[in-house]
């Protein structure tokens, strides 16, 4: 774990003069389901316990140049399997969070990198979908629409191997659309798109739809968890990305909108870990972590104070603070959620992974802990 130094930002940071890209935006296709779009996860799997559900998080997973990275990230994924003590302790699933492959989402880049990697993982594999999923290469051959690739993969009518999957045979997701909330036996977990611009995109559709499931998850609290994934990071406080004002401004609106407020966001699209705080005025703290280690090439590292293409001021950094991060290592997150008789416990631990020295390979490392109470 890469530890915060004085010469380093210990708030987000924006990044000064990028260009507006919105010109990227890809219309959504049709859903495969029905509104509300739920997907009960006993429909795909069924949970080992009612009082205890543990799964991994991970995003950015694809690469281009060096397979290794993902490679790994799914050995050790795949050893927890192996190392659980009871039933209850095995991982249900694994919740991307978003850019599977890179650069255009075009399906012949599935097999190098996501099915190949992950054919020994032994749990069901759930998605958001990022920037690189969404895009679309103009100059392929064939010709394809934005998303035609991912929902082959994760958005399937019904469980049917996916044409493009080699070997690997991969059986697809059945996620009824593009944004989602997979429902479980001790929390809701809300699956956002945001789209192809660098600081992502909400339609005002999908609002609406997030709107009414931050009701109906908020009025089962504290029986469950509400859990947002959204791939582009609202808080970033690294060099290549920076924070996102925009999905700030969404989300932030939204929860005043509502009255409610989640547990817990994780996010993807920068290519390393970071835990933030952001303290409400009512007291509240929520974490929102980025977790975007997951097997791309290049990580992006934490901005230097003293680097002018970044400024840490904005109103919407108040009371937001980079507790911990892992800028140098690839990684991944194992979640658990437990009810005791002191309540339901969320709690992440986040693994990260030394590079191979010749043919000696270390364990991975905990580099961080945190836990949130669920009222």
């Amino acid at each position: 774990m890469t530890e915060k130094t004085n010469s380093k930002h210990s708030t987000p940071v924006i990044k000064l003069n990028q260009p507006n890209d919105s010109y990227k935006f890809r219309p959504l296709p049709a859903p495969t389901g029905n509104y509300p779009y739920h997907l009960n996860l006993a429909n795909v799997v069924q949970p080992a316990s009612i009082q205890k559900l543990v799964f991994h998080m991970v995003g950015d997973t694809g690469s281009v140049r060096n397979p290794n990275f993902q490679r790994e990230v799914v050995e050790e994924m795949v050893s927890q399997f192996e190392d659980a003590q009871t039933p209850a302790d095995i991982p249900q699933f694994l919740f991307h969070l978003g850019d599977v492959v890179y650069h255009h989402g075009e399906a012949d880049r599935y097999y190098t990198q996501f099915f190949n990697p992950y054919r020994h993982y032994p749990a069901p594999v759930f998605a958001i979908a990022g920037n690189h999923d969404t895009d679309v290469n103009p100059e392929s051959e064939p010709q394809y629409q934005t998303l035609d690739a991912f929902k082959a993969v994760f958005c399937a009518a019904g469980k049917q191997t996916v044409p493009f999957s080699g070997d690997v045979n991969w059986q697809s997701n059945i996620q009824p659309n593009i944004y989602w909330t997979l429902q479980t036996p001790l929390a809701n977990i809300i699956g956002l798109h945001s789209n192809v611009p660098k600081f992502g995109v909400i339609t005002d559709e999908q609002r609406a739809w997030f709107i009414e499931e931050l009701k109906i998850a908020g009025a089962q609290r504290p029986d469950k968890a509400l859990i947002i994934c959204i791939h582009h990071a609202p808080y970033s406080a690294d060099v290549n990305h920076g924070a996102s004002l925009a999905m700030i401004g969404f989300l932030q609106a939204a929860f005043e909108e509502t009255g409610v407020r989640p547990d817990i966001v994780f996010s993807g699209h920068v290519h390393n870990y970071q835990r933030f705080s952001k303290r409400y005025a009512d007291g509240k703290v929520i974490p929102f972590i980025v977790a975007g280690s997951g097997g791309f090439d290049e990580l992006h590292a934490v901005a230097s104070v003293d680097d002018e293409r970044f400024t840490a001021e904005s109103v919407l950094f108040k009371d937001v603070k980079l507790e911990k991060y892992c800028d140098d290592r690839h990684g991944f997150l194992k979640i658990t959620l437990e009810r005791t008789g002191e309540g339901l416990t969320l709690s992440g631990q986040y693994y990260s992974l030394p590079h191979k020295v010749g043919e000696i390979k270390e364990p991975a490392s905990l580099d961080d802990e945190f836990s949130v109470l669920i009222a």
